[in-house]
């Protein structure tokens, strides 16, 4: 039987005070070692909502120090070019709010930004964003409403950055998998030609 949780006071009672150093954390504006993990960092987890609440997340990543800082208050992300769904967009446009995860590997802290973001499609920055020859094609500018570090529990109860767990064969290869979850009119060695990493690599920065 599920027992759920219906009420804030019922939560504080199960989890208890949060320690008063979780408490303190939030900052308002980027302190420099901020900086520092922005331009050491490779990787960023994007989340939003609609103006419904119908939520996503995505992962985007480019050589370590891609988020362009503009002030101690605002940060840019850059898109590249990718599979034109554009969920997370289409959900900044109805609904501002932004949660961002930075990702340093081998850390087991991350960086937590929440914020107001929109959309811009050129701005003199994009000069600073240019990778192999390519421009942004927008870019994401988060207005900062609270940042903090994170703490590495759940990295180290998941073992993510110990090599000696990794298994990435435990599933099929991608081409396997999209062959099988989606329909589509190319044969699996046609998707696995495509998704070959000599191949797909080339895709990254393609004008």
């Amino acid at each position: 039987m599920m027992i759920e949780i219906t009420s804030p006071e019922e939560l504080r009672d199960l989890l208890g005070a949060p320690m008063p150093r979780a408490v303190a954390k939030e900052r308002a504006a980027l302190h420099p070692r901020d900086r520092d993990w922005l331009a050491a960092s490779p990787f960023v987890l994007v989340a939003t909502s609609d103006a419904e609440g119908n939520c996503d997340v995505s992962p985007k990543g480019d050589p370590a120090g891609f988020t362009h800082v503009i002030d101690d208050h605002t940060i840019a992300i850059p898109e590249r070019k990718g599979n034109r769904r554009a969920d997370g967009f289409h959900n900044i446009l109805a609904n501002p709010h932004v949660g961002l995860i930075y990702l340093i590997p081998g850390r087991t802290e991350t960086l937590r930004i929440n914020g107001r973001a929109r959309l811009v499609r050129e701005a003199p920055f994009f000069d600073e964003m240019v990778v192999k020859g390519h421009r942004p094609q927008l870019a994401v500018v988060v207005d900062i409403d609270t940042i903090f570090f994170h703490c590495a529990k759940a990295f180290l109860r998941s073992q993510l950055w110990q090599t000696d767990t990794w298994n990435p064969d435990v599933l099929p290869s991608h081409a396997c998998l999209v062959k099988e979850v989606q329909p589509t009119k190319e044969s699996l060695a046609e998707l696995e030609e495509y998704y070959r990493p000599e191949n797909y690599t080339k895709q990254l920065y393609a004008v």
